[in-house]
């Protein structure tokens, strides 16, 4: 009988045996919350990191007009956190999800992008746009498609 020789392991590459990092763009609405909630149920449920964006928008308009606009992004950003650890709170004991909060500042698409790169995500999750205006100009959730770079979950 000849001995066979053994067998190597495959080696997986990052994202192929399941995502590690998925990472839900929030601004608040409706549909970024639906998304944040998909992405924790996929997070759960493949043992991976959630990482919660937001992004805190740059308007120089506004605050040449003298409007705080850091001021109060960052009240915004205080009010998701607040709303994240209350939903967590929720849920503990019956699903159970490593997360953490992040902000980024800039234009969402750039954002997310920084985001994503920066955590070394898997996917990206985000709501479907609920503005008119980028059927025209074209959202932050087809431009993500569109960059190629992760498996891009649109929630509606």
């Amino acid at each position: 009988m000849t001995e066979q020789p053994e067998q190597q392991r495959p080696v997986f590459e990052r994202g192929t045996d399941g995502p590690k990092v998925i990472v839900a763009g929030i601004d608040g609405s409706s549909s970024s919350l639906r998304a944040a909630s998909y992405a924790a149920g996929l997070a759960r449920r493949q043992n991976a990191l959630l990482a919660l964006v937001y992004v805190q928008p740059l308007i120089p308009a506004g605050a040449a007009l003298g409007v705080p606009v850091a001021g109060t992004t960052d009240e915004i950003a205080e009010d998701l956190i607040g709303e994240i650890r209350r939903a967590a709170a929720r849920v503990k004991g019956m699903f159970d999800v490593r997360w953490e909060f992040h902000t980024f500042r800039g234009d969402p698409y750039n954002g997310l992008v920084t985001a994503a790169d920066e955590l070394t995500a898997d996917a990206v999750v985000v709501g479907a746009s609920e503005s008119a205006g980028h059927r025209f100009v074209g959202s932050v959730a087809v431009r993500l498609v569109k960059a190629g770079r992760w498996p891009v979950t649109v929630v509606p």
